[in-house]
């Protein structure tokens, strides 16, 4: 009887390391490939280009695979124990870096059947992620763009939204990430928001800005970066002009419109002592419907922003609301608060959580903001915007400059404060 070896990989990306690992393999037996599922690859990095059947369709027609499992998680143990096999076969790049606690794992459990990790050396110069971020960094089409909310929202536990308010703070938003033992985290969408567009134009948000200039931030945000866009659409306007609304921001590859249920022209949800008016239920059901209808493809979703909260109604009625705008086809719900803390919310979901047709939650924890983003994922939130931070990080870096400037007379003193200009130039040069 033949041996059983297990090679696991993520295959988004076939490149000749795999095919050197699998070639390895073969000498040892029949090999397994337990390819991980797009859930297990988007629980620890971005979520992969080709989904699963996508990728065990390639994987499975390679010379010397005998079969293709599904691993569920970055972790072996749960496949190991149930195949049993006489040999893992991994490249030695995971002796070290993060991936040494899930090696340290394998060789543990195959102890308890006298199994082997077998270590080829690692194959230099390529690399999955290399070679995906540098597809990437060419740009992608809006079509791609436009379907990757969705599945966002079907593989993570919770969607993590920043805005961005232009080409900069784009850049800002889309290459920072941090590494949290075996965790990329980053964020996974960008918030082209009403507030930070208005203010960096120095106009209040009281949508004066027309759509013709919110459209050139948008695009200015589109062409530096590869995530999907989630705008903020006020209160959509008449229900004529947010069917166009609608034609455009899809077409663009824009994933997602959010429009709240105020009157127009709406006050800032946040500002002290503002009168805010609700749309009626059903004028707003309404333009849902027409949205819906405008669109072109299932992969553009239609939010409905309740405020209810803000306007100072009940729980009951913010309920209400999103039962009705759920049956009129909204693909997701927001639930807006300006509490600063987040019982409200809790409220919100806790009733929510009861409705027997639900779709994704949106929160925007930006005055409630001591909850974390697993607490909002226990409460049944799928989306997280941080819907205004970078802008104003921003405004306090540059006034201390601008103060600093003119305390000193000169602007050395600002020196640790400012990004070096040859590093500005890397930033921006680097995507021609």
């Amino acid at each position: 009887m033949k041996r059983k070896v297990y090679v696991g990989m993520s295959a988004d990306y076939i490149h000749a390391g795999h095919i050197n690992i699998i070639n390895e393999s073969r000498k040892y037996g029949e090999v397994t490939i337990g390819l991980l599922t797009d859930r297990a690859i988007a629980s620890y990095k971005r979520v992969p280009l080709s989904t699963y059947d996508q990728r065990k369709k390639v994987v499975e027609n390679i010379q010397g695979v005998v079969r293709v499992v599904p691993q569920d998680s970055l972790d072996y143990v749960e496949n190991l124990k149930r195949y049993k096999p006489d040999y893992v076969v991994h490249a030695d790049d995971w002796k070290k870096g993060v991936q040494r606690e899930v090696r340290q794992r394998v060789v543990n459990v195959l102890k308890e059947w006298n199994g082997k990790l077998i270590e080829p050396p690692y194959t230099k110069g390529i690399s999955s992620t290399i070679l995906i971020e540098d597809q990437l960094r060419r740009g992608v089409t809006p079509e791609y763009r436009l379907k990757k909310l969705r599945r966002l929202i079907e593989l993570k536990p919770i969607v993590r939204v920043i805005e961005a308010h232009n080409g900069l703070s784009a850049l800002i938003a889309e290459k920072t990430k941090l590494r949290i033992n075996t965790e990329i985290r980053e964020f996974d969408a960008l918030w082209e928001s009403s507030l930070t567009d208005s203010s960096s134009k120095g106009k209040p948000d009281i949508e004066v800005v027309d759509f013709t200039s919110r459209t050139q931030t948008i695009n200015q945000i589109l062409e530096v970066t590869t995530k999907p866009m989630i705008v903020d659409g006020d209160t959509g306007g008449l229900t004529e002009h947010f069917v166009f609304m609608v034609k455009t921001l899809e077409r663009l590859g824009v994933s997602a419109v959010i429009i709240e249920d105020k009157t127009f022209p709406k006050r800032n949800s946040l500002l002290e002592d503002a009168t805010h008016v609700q749309e009626d239920i059903n004028k707003f059901c309404n333009k849902i419907k027409a949205g819906i209808q405008a669109r072109v493809t299932q992969d553009f979703m239609i939010i409905a922003r309740i405020e209810s909260l803000i306007a100072h109604h009940d729980l009951d009625d913010a309920l209400k609301r999103a039962q009705a705008y759920i049956a009129a086809g909204a693909d997701a719900i927001m639930i807006h608060s300006k509490d600063k803390e987040p019982k409200q919310i809790r409220e919100f979901c806790e009733g929510y959580k009861q409705f027997k047709q639900k779709v994704p939650l949106v929160a925007v924890p930006t005055t409630y903001n001591t909850i974390t983003e697993r607490e909002l994922m226990y409460l049944g939130v799928n989306v997280v915007i941080y819907a205004n931070h970078l802008l104003r990080g921003s405004y306090n870096a540059m006034k201390t400059v601008a103060e600093t400037i003119l305390q000193h007379e000169r602007s050395k003193e600002v020196d640790p404060l400012c990004l070096p200009v040859k590093d500005l130039l890397k930033l921006i040069h680097r995507e021609i």
